[in-house]
């Protein structure tokens, strides 16, 4: 693997077979002592509920620490340069984990950091969220090449790293959006050249019943997200057609599994209550959330050694 996560574009597919694999072991070994003296530094500019307790809890569980620095004590860009930040934290810490408002600030933090960056979100990308959902389809499915995952609504960041993982695994992704809130052409160009290699199929539509149609999976996301909250208003009306229902779901395969990377907005994106339904995956998904994230911590910091026979 490369030092930093910025992208799911960083990692091959069998680094992804890697990272689900360790995620299989990690969830059934429970609390080990492989980063032992190991800091972690967790700077966020964005609030956060799974993933700064879900990084918190993996570093803790794995023996290694964390610090976490909140906007206002850091003042990222503000009260200190980016690179400035990056220099000393590398100094003081063996791994940053940042949540961030602008990819480009990813972006300049580890080409100034030292020590490996993980993007724990940014407006481009949420690939450790992305990885979580493969981890949670193959533990559900068995397998994930072949399959079809189905996203209704925004072409946001979980979205684009969704593309991006399918594509590299050999998963077929639908994604249905309005016609303006499409995923970037980058990720869409960049995703089918992933796709030409492992035989994913890309299918981008403006009709949720077609991207739903025989999926094994349904996954949906809020219609904004933090920092589009002018927003909102307009973005439920061009939405209102893209929520998640029964009717929707009952396009899907019969066995097929409905994900939310959460937090949701009940009644907008999905219905009440569906989110509580037996196909319903989505507090699995925020477990494993530190589930892969122990697996990658232990990659990046102490060199997973995990077989690949748990998944192929």
């Amino acid at each position: 693997m490369k030092k930093d996560l910025l992208s799911i574009s960083d990692l091959s597919s069998e680094d992804i077979r890697l990272l689900i694999s360790g995620a299989v072991d990690m969830k059934a070994r429970g609390w080990l002592s492989l980063l032992d003296r190991k800091l972690l530094a967790i700077l966020f500019e964005k609030p956060s509920l799974r993933t700064r307790v879900s990084f918190e809890v993996a570093m803790r569980q794995l023996g290694g620490h964390t610090i976490y620095l909140s906007p206002g004590e850091v003042g990222l860009g503000e009260r200190e340069s980016v690179p400035d930040v990056a220099r000393v934290l590398s100094r003081y810490v063996n791994a940053i984990a940042a949540r961030t408002f602008s990819h480009q600030t990813l972006e300049i933090l580890a080409s100034y950091s030292s020590v490996p960056v993980i993007n724990a979100l940014s407006d481009l990308e949420h690939p450790c969220q992305a990885l979580a959902d493969l981890f949670t389809i193959y533990e559900k499915k068995g397998e994930l090449n072949g399959l079809t995952l189905a996203f209704i609504g925004d072409g946001n960041n979980v979205a684009h790293s969704l593309m991006l993982a399918a594509s590299l695994v050999g998963m077929n992704f639908r994604i249905a959006s309005p016609t303006d809130y499409r995923v970037q052409d980058r990720i869409l160009h960049l995703a089918q050249d992933y796709a030409l290699g492992s035989g994913a199929e890309i299918f981008c539509t403006e009709e949720p019943r077609l991207a739903v149609s025989g999926a094994d999976a349904v996954y949906t996301d809020v219609w904004a997200s933090m920092g589009q909250e002018a927003e909102a208003e307009r973005r439920r009306q061009i939405f209102g057609s893209y929520q998640v229902d029964g009717e929707l779901l009952s396009l899907a395969k019969e066995d097929a599994i409905l994900m939310h990377p959460l937090p949701a907005h009940h009644g907008q994106e999905v219905t009440e209550g569906i989110l509580d339904s037996p196909k319903s995956v989505v507090f699995d998904q925020a477990e494993n959330r530190m589930h892969l994230q122990k697996a990658l911590l232990a990659e990046m910091l102490g060199g997973l050694e995990i077989p690949l026979a748990g998944y192929r």
